[in-house]
C-alpha cells in the first residue's frame, strides 16, 4: 500500500532550511520523488543523501546550481537507471528510475520553456525524445508511476489565469496536446484527476506579486502512471500548510 510523494524543492539546500526533511520524516511515505535539487554531488550532505530510514538515488545536472532529481525509498531498489538515454537532456539531470519488485517509480523534471524561445524549442525537443520512452514504459508490463514537475498545465481548470496564458510556455496548445496524447493514446493516467476533480487544485505559484496569497497557481506537478496502479489510488493531498519551495508537495496513497 505505497504512499508516494512528489516535490519540486527549488533547491534542496533551501528546502532543507525551510524544514522539508523534518516534514518528510513524518509522512510515512514509501517513495519520495524530488526535483530541482540545484546541487551537485559535492553539495549533498549525509541528510540529503540518505535521510533516516531512506536510501536515495540522484541524477545531477552537469551545470552547477541547475535542475537535478532524486528518489528516496524505504527499501533498496532492485535496479536503478539514471537518465533515459538522451545525451542532451541526461546532461541536465532530469530522470531517476528505480524498480521495486513489479513496481517502477520515476522522478522526473521536464524542462521549462519560460525563460526564452531557445528553451521552449529545447522543451519541444525533450517532448519528442521522451514520448517513445513513455510508450516503452507503458508497454513494459510493469506498473509504473512517474512523479514530477512536468511544467505543463493540462486543462483550463489546471491554472487560474488560463485565458491570459494560452500563448505562454506551460499552457501552449502543443504542450497540452502532448499530455492529451499520453492519456488518450499511450494510455497513461493523470492519477490526481482520477481521484480529485475539483477546480483550483494547484501545485505551483509564481513568486511574483500575490500569487500564493491569492491562489493564482498552476497544477504542473503530477503522478502519471499505468492504469493498474492508478486504479488503486484512493487519496490525494497537496500540502500547503508550510512552504518549502514555490511548489507544494503532492502525496498520493495507493492500495
Amino acid at each position: 500500500m505505497p504512499r508516494i510523494i512528489s516535490a519540486n524543492l527549488n533547491g534542496i539546500r533551501s528546502a532543507a532550511r525551510k524544514g522539508f526533511f523534518e516534514w518528510m520524516a513524518k509522512q510515512s511515505a514509501d517513495f519520495i520523488c524530488v526535483q530541482e535539487l540545484k546541487a551537485q554531488a559535492a553539495d549533498m550532505t549525509p541528510e540529503f543523501l540518505a535521510p533516516e530510514g531512506y536510501v536515495g538515488h540522484f541524477h545531477y545536472a552537469e551545470k552547477k546550481g541547475y535542475s537535478g532529481v532524486g528518489l528516496y525509498s524505504k527499501r533498496k531498489p532492485n535496479a536503478v537507471r539514471i537518465g533515459f538515454g538522451n545525451p542532451e537532456f541526461d546532461a541536465e539531470g532530469r530522470y531517476v528510475e528505480c524498480d521495486f519488485g513489479d513496481l517502477t517509480v520515476i522522478s522526473l523534471y521536464c524542462p521549462s520553456g519560460s525563460s526564452s524561445e531557445e528553451r521552449q524549442i529545447a522543451k519541444f525537443r525533450f517532448m519528442e525524445a521522451f514520448l517513445p520512452h513513455l510508450q516503452q514504459l507503458r508497454e513494459s508490463g510493469r506498473e509504473v508511476v512517474i512523479c514530477g514537475d512536468w511544467n505543463i498545465a493540462h486543462q483550463e481548470r489546471d491554472l487560474k489565469n488560463w485565458k491570459g496564458n494560452k500563448k505562454n510556455s506551460g499552457f501552449l496548445p502543443e504542450e497540452r496536446a502532448w499530455l492529451t496524447h499520453l492519456f488518450e493514446q499511450v494510455g497513461l493516467v493523470d492519477v490526481f484527476r482520477q481521484v480529485d476533480q475539483r477546480d483550483e487544485q494547484y501545485t505551483w505559484w509564481s513568486n511574483r506579486g500575490q500569487a500564493w496569497a491569492k491562489n493564482v497557481g498552476w497544477r504542473i506537478d503530477y503522478h502519471i502512471s499505468t492504469p493498474g496502479i492508478a486504479a488503486n489510488a484512493h487519496a490525494v493531498a497537496i500540502y500547503k500548510d508550510e512552504r518549502f519551495s514555490d511548489h507544494a508537495p503532492l502525496t498520493i496513497d495507493y492500495t
